[in-house]
């Protein structure tokens, strides 16, 4: 058996490597399996020049609809962009100011995956991302009742991987590197980086937990962890599901010829001595409530999605 060239192929032979980005040229030379997509990189792409026409021909195409229509427009063209480079699916997100809002999430997702399908695409190569409040996770468990599959996504807590497993979410993305910042601006000058790094990682020991308990209790969710900060979170989570990476740590991957081994092993995993949890509503409240970082971190994502939905708003509108 030949070995791999880089930790990025390395990589491959454990995880399902996903881009994490908008920019759709990138995507050939890492050869991802899917991409995933948020406000922020396509609001990033679209004022770029090369990206620029896709805002500009979808505008003029749609311009009597509805604001919310055209940037669902935008959304979907770069889907379809993304869509004949890799050959699995492109995650798209709905507004992330209907977070609190599950039939107006239901109603856009819906959308969305109607434009998709009229553009010839499968419900089996999208994946609607909603973040993970109470009200998203209720909105995809009525979804995937409609075969719309969903990826919930600004997951810091333990108990929005459990809700989401019970409401059989297809694909979780919990975030690596905004658990990491949080715990260490809280420590302050105490944080000890070389301690706390790989598997000590407080946001890789966060996916780590989720992804055991999904193999110990045959949750089919799929696990996807997000937004690494450097190569190493990245490597302490081989063996998870899928990983989503942007393009600068996607290159680092490739251009690195160190081992990688299996990090997460599911036999260990399916032996592990935990116990099943589950959360009714208030229960969940009360548990995201007690987590202080995820609490702050889901807060302070939802409000970064919304203002860089805000911004897209306001471009389409120029050109209106």
């Amino acid at each position: 058996m030949n070995q791999p060239a880089n930790q990025l192929e390395a990589l491959k032979a454990f995880t399902t490597v996903v881009a994490d980005t908008g920019n759709f040229r990138q995507l050939a030379q890492y050869a991802p399996r899917d991409a995933t997509t948020n406000p922020t990189l396509i609001l990033k792409a679209v004022q770029q020049p090369e990206y620029a026409p896709l805002l500009a021909e979808a505008v003029a195409a749609h311009r009597s609809a509805p604001l919310s229509g055209i940037v669902d427009e935008v959304l979907v063209r770069f889907g379809l962009e993304i869509l004949k480079v890799v050959p699995g699916r492109v995650s798209t997100e709905v507004d992330a100011r209907l977070s609190f809002d599950t039939a107006a999430t239901v109603a856009r997702a819906r959308h969305l995956i109607g434009l998709y399908e009229k553009a010839g695409i499968g419900r089996d190569r999208v994946l609607i991302k909603i973040a993970a409040t109470w009200e998203g996770i209720q909105a995809a468990r009525a979804l995937e009742r409609e075969g719309i599959h969903c990826n919930l996504t600004l997951l810091f807590a333990f108990c929005q991987a459990v809700a989401c497993g019970e409401a059989g979410v297809t694909l979780i993305s919990p975030f690596v590197g905004r658990i990491y910042d949080w715990y260490k601006k809280a420590a302050g000058p105490a944080w000890d980086e070389a301690a706390r790094a790989g598997a000590n990682d407080p946001g890789v020991q966060s996916v780590a937990r989720i992804w055991c308990y999904y193999k110990r209790f045959d949750v089919a969710t799929e696990v996807m962890g997000a937004s690494f900060r450097n190569v190493g979170q990245i490597t302490a989570l081989a063996g998870c599901d899928l990983l989503t990476i942007s393009p600068d740590l996607l290159a680092a991957l490739q251009a690195s010829t160190e081992p990688l081994a299996r990090a997460l092993d599911a036999e260990a995993a399916k032996a592990a001595d935990i116990h099943a949890v589950t959360y009714n509503e208030a229960g969940f409240r009360w548990a995201l409530n007690e987590d202080a970082m995820a609490t702050e971190k889901l807060s302070e994502g939802i409000r970064a999605f919304a203002a860089d939905a805000v911004k897209l708003d306001q471009l389409i509108e120029a050109q209106r």
